[in-house]
């Protein structure tokens, strides 16, 4: 697996009343911190690169190709929720084969996979339980787990780990970061938290009112000369 480049280019919106504009590039592997108030956007943003959300006109390029008029399903992208999207009644096995056959119909090859996916994410042994049997911090590994059978270029987070405690969200930080190292996808994460994006992304993108008013390198986000606005909300 290798990351790849995206261009959201003259991306227009509309919901109701609400006009939101996004024109972004993000490197191939890079580490994208998606930042700003409640109800500017960034959800959104990542819903139209997923597919979830359609524009009313621009362009959704994944490595120089067109996606805008793809299904989710065809978009070289996983996505990673709040909620983890985890079926109750299935095994976490199951539930990470799903990333590869939404029938699981596995192979063996598939099957060792999946073994593969949760070794990575400290899940080994674990592979029969339910849910309901697991932490917050293990259903959300269980979710990494799926995006790695996924082999999928392009990772959205939307603030998978918001519920968890700081100890363990920093813990699964760290796994993504390793994730990354070890698979180099592209990766966007929303987040409120100024020390997790200072911890894992290369760049701040940072949105206000519908639009991506910044996006500077992370130390240059973190320095007295970030612009006001992103200043003013992380409280510098």
């Amino acid at each position: 697996m290798s990351g790849a480049s995206i261009e959201l280019d003259n991306l227009v919106f509309s919901y109701g009343e609400t006009r939101m504009e996004f024109g972004l590039s993000v490197p191939a592997s890079s580490v994208i911190a998606i930042m700003g108030p409640s109800g500017s956007g960034k959800t959104t943003l990542l819903n139209l690169i997923a597919g979830f959300e359609k524009p009313v006109s621009g362009k959704v390029l994944i490595d120089g190709g067109d996606v805008t008029g793809l299904e989710p399903a065809e978009r070289p992208v996983s996505m990673v929720f709040q909620e983890n999207n985890l079926f109750a009644h299935l095994s976490v096995e199951d539930n990470v084969g799903l990333g590869r056959s939404p029938s699981l119909r596995l192979t063996d090859a598939d099957r060792a996979d999946i073994a593969r996916a949760l070794a990575q994410t400290g899940l080994a042994g674990k592979e029969r339980r339910l849910p309901s049997e697991l932490s917050g911090g293990e259903r959300q590994r269980v979710a990494l787990s799926r995006v790695l059978v996924r082999d999928r270029p392009v990772l959205l987070l939307d603030e998978p780990f918001a519920s968890l405690g700081p100890a363990l969200r920093r813990e699964m930080l760290a796994l993504v970061r390793q994730l990354h190292f070890d698979h180099g996808m592209t990766i966007l994460m929303v987040t409120h938290h100024p020390e997790d994006a200072q911890l894992i992304a290369d760049r701040i993108a940072f949105i206000e009112a519908g639009s991506i008013v910044a996006f500077e390198d992370t130390t240059t986000m973190f320095s007295r000369t970030a612009p006001d606005a992103f200043r003013a909300y992380i409280g510098a």
